[in-house]
């Protein structure tokens, strides 16, 4: 037996030793880079969680300090998202992240992995996802000369309302925020009208009944503090608010190719992981605002968390089919929705037409 354990204390000592050395070699292998990043909100757990440490720790422990990063997020610039990939198009910013529903006005695209009620699990998100990315790489990629290297998302889109929500039907004659055309889309669907404001203004617009409701992520929700200014939450999922992150072509082509391969099995990684994270941060979200004492994410608050109907799933459902995806395909340009129809229309069994 003390033979064994003297073995396995050997062989942990030289599985070190060899981990050790691989990252050496790694960092011998690729010339010292330094990479400038924007990334998305930064009061939120998915910059605090992912982002954050994966530039500014991350990279340079796998890489043995041969890849080094600063991020920044583009709020703490003062950027409110829609202005990323313009900017990475001019080449001002390298390497960036934004909300795909913030550039929607720029193309209907943006809004194809994202249309209100697509996506009703975390798993058919990321099945959509996938599919089309490859749509997004060449589009991204003819049109702003930037690479996507990927797509990740926020928690469960949720509506929060200041004010007792029972089912759908309650939202004739409210105002919601809504953070892309689709939701408001589908706000309108059942008699609400859709506000535009960005994140950062709809606390004050709550608190001050400018809208009766918004629409966030669960989690989302409670690191901004929704909870002070709502008091109640709708839990059905109405979307996921995709993240794309990605990098200006010429930049990234002036990398080493080691650096290049690199990057793209880490930021892969990272991709699966808030993958990953994104069904357990929803029902932290709902924990942490009713305040249950399993909320380890979050603020413990005080708001009520109302249960949905499977009549109300049907409902959302109708109105994908017979609404917001009809509208959406109405202006969606040249082989947009043929495109759609290829890949997303087949993971969800829907078919888009003009």
């Amino acid at each position: 037996m003390k033979s064994l354990a003297r073995r396995a204390r050997l062989w942990a000592v030289a599985g070190a030793v060899a981990a050790g050395l691989a990252g050496t070699a790694v960092a011998q292998d690729m010339p010292k880079t330094s990479l400038k990043v924007v990334g998305a909100w930064g009061q939120l757990t998915q910059y605090k969680n992912f982002e954050q440490p994966f530039w500014t720790k991350e990279l340079a422990e796998k890489s043995g300090g041969a890849v080094t990063a600063e991020i920044t997020p583009f709020n703490e610039m003062g950027l409110k998202g829609a202005e990323i990939f313009r900017l990475m198009r001019l080449g001002v910013i390298d390497f960036g992240s934004t909300v795909l529903g913030y550039v929607a006005a720029d193309d209907a695209r943006n809004e194809a992995v994202d249309l209100a009620g697509l996506s009703p699990d975390v798993a058919t998100a990321r099945k959509v996802s996938d599919a089309y990315k490859p749509i997004y790489d060449k589009f991204y990629g003819e049109r702003f000369g930037i690479k996507v290297l990927g797509i990740w998302p926020y928690s469960a889109q949720v509506l929060f309302c200041n004010g007792e929500i029972k089912s759908l039907s309650d939202l004739k004659g409210k105002k919601v925020r809504t953070g892309n055309r689709t939701l408001a889309e589908f706000v309108e669907a059942f008699g609400g009208t859709g506000v535009t404001l960005s994140f950062s203004e709809v606390v004050p617009a709550l608190q001050n009944k400018v809208v009766d409701c918004a629409i966030t992520g669960t989690l989302s929700g409670n690191s901004a503090k929704w909870y002070e200014v709502a008091t109640h939450i709708y839990a059905l999922p109405l979307g996921w608010s995709h993240v794309m992150h990605a990098v200006n072509l010429k930049r990234w082509n002036s990398l080493d190719p080691k650096v290049r391969a690199f990057l793209e099995k880490e930021i892969a990684g990272l991709e699966d992981r808030i993958w990953k994270a994104a069904a357990e941060e929803t029902e932290q979200g709902y924990l942490c605002n009713a305040g249950k004492p399993e909320c380890t994410m979050g603020t413990k608050a005080k708001m009520t968390v109302v249960p949905v109907s499977e009549a109300d799933k049907a409902l959302l459902a109708k109105a994908l089919n017979e609404v917001v995806l009809p509208k959406w395909a109405a202006r969606c340009q040249g082989d947009c929705v043929a495109n759609w129809n290829e890949t997303i229309g087949k993971v969800v069994d829907l078919t888009a037409k003009k």
